[in-house]
């Protein structure tokens, strides 16, 4: 043995980034995300990285990212579902019927009536889990694949939208409805400063309460510095977005608008931001939900344990098929609220709705490190890969590109992303 041999046991230096505990192949998203930002910066003169296009691309993830989190548990259980963007549209088409036709028509409820937003929430939401939890019923119970189920999904409920809106536009939506679409809902400045400074303060909270627990139970801990500048990670990534969206100032126009259907005239160099919109703040609750889902519950960890190994899992005791039908029901819940978040956008329901998003929504799962071959996933790996995928598109499509090459992109990168996620797993010993 030689004099520069290790001893049996000695503790081997950690690196920065093992002290810090962060996660390489995440580090190696954001990293991939920020230069494409800069390098879509750079060739659009500086038009990319501006509040106004900040807020476009939060506001035209919401949709996807919400849906993405769901199909991480999907994924997970090594199972797929091809009809979420078909599911959205149907959704989508009952919403928009509830608001234009059924409930002003039929029971005599006027436009802006409190009770139109809600009720045709809950009729969306019951759609969307009554399907999901018939999709989970014939792959769980019946063991039809996935596969075939959700691809005879993606075909019949897109036109059975048509067939309910009679191939028509739906519209106006209603102006309650409509908080959930971007520039219609935000919340303000100081609102926005207010919900940010919450959230650094529950983030702060939450590391802090991670490192007690840990140290409550005998685990090594970070050293205090390292706490530290997470903290300062998280605080500067979470005061930073807001400022970036509050930087983003109302057209004179809007606020003109404004102020005349009040009655008042727009006071001379008046300004106002936008701040943070609902579908945001609706993202962002869905995330932590969904995580809190995934790492502290009983429903959680039987859906990652059930991925792992299907056999074990069903030879515990863990109800396979009954768990196949509550992920389903899930994701189909989550559509339900995409389809809210899309439609208000849009301000009305069409028929072309959520064409594709099945797509996008299975590739920025894969993208955030959901392994299609189950037990691996996390849901901010998710929405950070649904943001990945909508800047691509977004700065593509500012640069001028045609659609066509677009998705030629997209594909490519999906490819590559599944590929190098193998290798990761491959040398990292994860894979599977």
């Amino acid at each position: 043995m030689t004099d520069s041999a290790e001893a049996p046991g000695a503790m081997r230096k950690k690196s920065l980034f093992e002290t810090l505990e962060i996660d390489t192949r995440l580090l190696g998203m954001i990293g991939a995300f920020v230069i494409l930002c800069l390098v879509f910066h750079f060739i659009t003169d500086g038009r990319f990285l501006t509040p106004r296009n900040i807020f476009t691309l939060a506001i035209q993830t919401v949709s996807v990212a919400i849906m993405a989190t769901g199909m991480v548990f999907v994924i997970v259980t090594r199972h797929i579902d091809l009809s979420v963007g078909s599911l959205l549209a149907l959704c989508s088409a009952v919403m928009g019927m509830m608001q234009v036709v059924v409930m002003p028509q039929m029971l005599g409820l006027g436009l802006g009536h409190p009770a139109i937003a809600p009720l045709a929430v809950i009729s969306g939401l019951a759609v969307g889990v009554g399907i999901g939890a018939f999709n989970g019923w014939l792959i769980g119970y019946l063991t039809i694949p996935s596969f075939i189920v959700t691809l005879g999904g993606l075909l019949i409920w897109r036109n059975v939208a048509w067939y309910l809106t009679s191939g028509q536009t739906i519209g106006p939506l209603d102006p309650t409805f409509q908080l959930f679409g971007g520039t219609n809902g935000t919340i303000g400045p100081m609102a926005s400063w207010i919900v940010g400074g919450l959230a650094t303060v529950a983030a702060l909270w939450g590391l802090w309460s991670a490192r007690r627990a840990k140290q409550s139970h005998g685990f090594m801990v970070k050293p205090i510095w390292a706490e530290l500048v997470m903290g300062g990670i998280v605080t500067v990534a979470i005061l930073g977005f807001v400022a970036i969206l509050n930087a983003y100032q109302v057209p004179a126009a809007r606020l003109r608008r404004i102020f005349e259907a009040r009655g008042e005239t727009l006071p001379e160099g008046y300004t106002a931001g936008y701040g943070l919109p609902v579908s945001v703040l609706l993202l962002i609750a869905i995330a932590i939900a969904m995580t809190v889902i995934a790492k502290r519950t009983r429903f959680g960890r039987y859906i990652f344990a059930t991925g792992g190994n299907p056999d074990a899992a069903e030879l515990s005791g863990i109800n396979t098929r009954l768990l196949t039908v509550k992920i389903f029901a899930l994701l189909g819940g989550l559509c339900a609220l995409s389809a809210v978040v899309a439609s208000a956008r849009l301000t009305n329901h069409a028929n072309d709705i959520g064409t594709l998003d099945e797509l996008r929504v299975i590739a920025a799962a894969v993208i955030g490190g959901t392994a299609l071959s189950g037990g691996i996933g996390t849901i901010y790996g998710a929405i950070l890969g649904a943001i990945i995928m909508q800047s691509l598109q977004s700065g593509m499509a500012m640069v001028g590109v045609d659609a066509p090459f677009q998705n030629i992109v997209v594909g490519s990168v999906l490819v590559l992303a599944v590929l190098i996620d193998i290798i990761y797993r491959k040398r990292t010993g994860g894979f599977k």
